[in-house]
C-alpha cells in the first residue's frame, strides 16, 4: 500500500514540475525572449536530436533503479564500482610507422613518458594482407603504420618489451588473425604464459564492409575467421580481448553518435549469434568482448552516448542471449578523440578540441583512451605532438579532480534524458535491421552505407553553410600565414630495408615446412567447421609471409566486391 502511495506522490510531483515549466515558458521565458531573442529558433545535438531550453525531473524516463549504481547491471553508470578512484584509465597512445625497429623505438619513448599500454597502427599493405614487395604496396610500406610481413618483424616490434606486464592493442581487421597468430608465436617462443597476456586485437570485420572498406575475403568467410579467433583464444588467453567491436570507424566514415552506437550494437548481435551457434558458451566469451568508440565534439551527447550503449548492451546480453554472469553484460570500451575534427588551419586549436573530447570519454567512463596529436591532419604525429597528447590525459587524471567521483554527471536531468533518448533510438535501429534480415543482408542491401553517406553529406552542407562552426575553417579564419608545426618525416630508406628483410626471410626458411604449412592452411579453410587459428600459427612459425597466407586463403574463399552507394 505504501509503495502505491509513494508512486502516486512521485507522479503528482512530476506533474507539478511539468506545470511549473509550462508556466515559466509562458511568462518569464516569453517576456525575456521578446526583449532579447535567442540566437536560433531550433537547437539540436550533433545527431539531430531536438534540445529543450532546460531539463527537469519531468523529462527523465528512467527510474532511479534503471539509472542504477556503478559496477552493477545494467552498468550505465560505469562497469566497475570504484572506477578511476581505484585505477585510472589506460593511457594508450597509438604508434606505428616504418619498420618494426622504428616503431619499437617510439614505444620505448612513450613508455618513458608514462604511457601505460601499447597501441599499434599498421601500414596499408599489412592491413590488406599484402607483402611489402607486392606491386600494390609501392610507396605505402610503413607510411601510415608499421610494416609487418613475417614473424621476425613481430619479434623486432616487441624487442625488449615484457608482454606479460604491458597490454597491447592492435588496430587491424582483415588480416587480424595473422597478426594474432604472430603475437601468440612470439609469446610462446619467449616461454610466456598466454593467460598472462593482456590486450586487444580489433578483428571487427563487419564494420569494414559498413564503413572503413578494408577487406580481403567475402563477408561470410571473414566472419568465420573472427569466430575462429574468438573460439581459439577463449579457453587459452584469459585476459585477452580477441574482438574489439568498433564504432569509431563508423563515426569517422560520417555517421552521427546515435548511428555509431546503434550500428555497433547490431554488429555485436551478429557476432554473438555466430559464436553461440558454433557452440561457444556466451558466458565464456562475452566477458572478453571489448568495444572502441569515438569521442566526438558534442560534449553532452557523447557522454550520454557512452552511458546509453552500456545499458543497452547489458540488457541485450541478458535478455536476448541468456548471459548469466554479470561480466558478460559489462561493456568495456576504448575511446579515441575524433580524428575527423582535426584541422590543418590553426593546428594548435586541435589541442583544445582533443582535450574536450578526452574529457567526455572520461566522464562517459572509458577504460582506455587515445588522444590525437595536434598535427594528425598533416601526417603521423611527431614525438612532440604525442607527448602533448599524453600530457593532456595526465593533466585530466591528476589535476582536474574528475577521477574523485564515479559518474559525476549521473542524475543530471539533461544527461539522463539524453541517455534515455539515445538508448531508445538504438532499439529502433536494431528493429529496422531485423526487418532487412539481419546485419549481413543489410550490408548487402547497402543500408548502413546509405545511412552513413546521407549523414556525412548533411554534415558537409552544414559545415559549408556555417551552420556548424569549425573554428579556423569557417569561423575566425586567419588571413595571414598559418601556424607552423613540426611534422613526422618518414625515412625514405625504410621501405627498401623492409623488402630486403622479407626476401631474406623467404630465402632462409625451411621450404619443406613452409610448403606443408600452406597446404594444411588450405585444407582447414575448406572445412567450415574447423578452426583456422592452429594452422595460421604454424604458417607464421614456418615464416610464411602475410601475402602468402592471404593468397592461399583467397584460392578457397574468393574475394569481395562492394556495391557503391551514392
Amino acid at each position: 500500500m505504501k509503495e502505491a502511495t509513494d508512486m502516486t506522490t512521485q507522479e503528482e510531483l512530476i506533474q507539478q514540475i511539468a506545470d511549473q515549466v509550462r508556466d515559466w515558458e509562458a511568462h518569464e521565458v516569453a517576456d525575456f525572449v521578446a526583449r532579447s531573442p535567442e540566437s536560433r529558433d531550433d537547437y539540436r545535438t550533433a545527431s539531430g536530436m531536438p534540445l529543450q531550453r532546460t531539463y527537469t525531473a519531468a523529462d527523465v524516463e528512467s527510474t532511479p533503479s534503471e539509472i542504477g549504481l556503478p559496477g552493477k547491471p545494467p552498468f550505465m553508470r560505469g562497469p566497475y564500482p570504484t572506477m578511476y578512484r581505484g585505477r585510472v584509465w589506460t593511457m594508450r597512445q597509438i604508434a606505428g610507422f616504418g619498420q618494426a625497429e622504428e616503431t619499437n623505438k617510439r614505444f620505448r619513448y612513450l613508455i618513458a613518458q608514462g604511457q601505460t599500454g601499447l597501441s599499434i597502427d599498421f601500414d596499408m599493405p599489412t592491413l590488406m594482407g599484402l607483402d611489402s614487395d607486392d606491386e600494390m604496396s609501392l610507396g605505402e610500406v610503413g607510411r601510415e603504420g608499421v610494416a609487418i610481413d613475417v614473424l621476425p618483424d613481430m619479434e623486432a616490434l616487441f624487442d625488449g618489451i615484457d608482454l606479460e606486464k604491458i597490454s597491447v592493442s592492435m588496430t587491424i581487421n582483415p588480416s587480424a588473425f595473422i597478426l594474432l597468430a604472430m603475437y601468440i608465436a612470439v609469446a610462446e617462443e619467449r616461454g610466456l604464459d598466454l593467460n598472462k597476456l593482456s590486450g586487444t586485437i580489433q578483428n571487427d570485420i563487419l564494420k569494414e564492409y559498413i564503413a572503413q572498406k578494408e577487406w580481403i575475403f567475402p563477408i561470410r568467410p571473414s566472419v568465420r575467421i573472427v569466430r575462429d579467433a574468438v573460439a581459439y583464444t577463449t579457453p587459452r588467453m584469459a585476459r585477452y580481448n580477441p574482438l574489439n567491436i568498433s564504432g569509431y570507424h563508423i563515426s569517422e566514415a560520417g555517421s552521427n553518435a546515435v548511428q555509431e552506437v546503434a550500428f555497433t550494437m547490431a554488429v555485436t548481435r551478429e557476432y554473438v549469434r555466430t559464436f553461440t551457434e558454433f557452440g561457444v558458451n556466451v558466458d565464456d566469451f562475452a566477458p572478453r568482448l571489448s568495444f572502441f568508440f569515438v569521442s566526438q565534439a558534442d560534449f553532452f551527447e557523447e557522454i550520454a552516448k557512452f552511458r546509453a550503449v552500456r545499458r543497452y548492451y547489458a540488457k541485450m546480453m541478458a535478455e536476448e542471449f541468456g548471459a548469466t554472469k554479470p561480466e558478460s553484460g559489462r561493456l568495456r570500451f576504448h575511446a579515441q578523440t575524433a580524428a575527423a575534427t582535426l584541422t590543418k588551419p590553426q593546428p594548435l586549436n586541435n589541442i583544445i578540441r582533443t582535450t574536450l573530447q578526452a574529457l567526455t570519454a572520461v566522464l562517459g567512463g572509458c577504460q582506455s583512451l587515445h588522444t590525437n596529436g595536434l598535427d594528425e591532419a598533416y601526417t603521423i604525429p611527431s614525438e612532440l605532438a604525442m607527448k602533448i597528447a599524453l600530457r593532456t590525459q595526465q593533466i585530466i587524471a591528476d589535476e582536474s579532480g574528475v577521477t574523485s567521483v564515479v559518474d559525476p554527471v549521473g542524475g543530471s536531468y539533461f544527461v539522463e534524458a539524453l541517455t534515455d533518448e539515445i538508448e531508445r533510438k538504438i532499439g529502433e535501429v536494431i528493429a529496422h535491421v531485423d526487418t532487412l534480415g539481419g546485419v549481413i543482408p543489410a550490408i548487402e542491401q547497402g543500408y548502413f552505407q546509405r545511412e552513413i553517406a546521407d549523414t556525412a553529406y548533411e554534415y558537409a552542407k552544414r559545415k559549408a553553410s556555417g551552420d556548424r562552426p569549425v573554428i579556423g575553417v569557417n569561423k575566425y579564419v586567419d588571413s595571414g600565414e598559418d601556424q607552423k608545426v613540426e611534422v613526422h618525416k618518414l625515412d625514405p630508406e625504410s621501405e627498401a630495408r623492409q623488402i630486403t628483410r622479407l626476401k631474406q626471410v623467404r630465402s632462409d626458411r625451411d621450404q619443406a615446412r613452409a610448403t606443408a604449412a600452406i597446404d594444411e592452411l588450405r585444407r582447414v579453410a575448406q572445412d567450415e567447421s574447423a578452426n583456422l587459428m592452429p594452422a595460421t600459427i604454424e604458417a607464421v612459425r614456418a615464416h610464411l609471409s602475410m601475402g602468402e597466407i592471404t593468397g592461399a586463403l583467397r584460392e578457397v574463399f574468393g574475394t569481395y566486391r562492394d556495391n557503391p552507394v551514392f
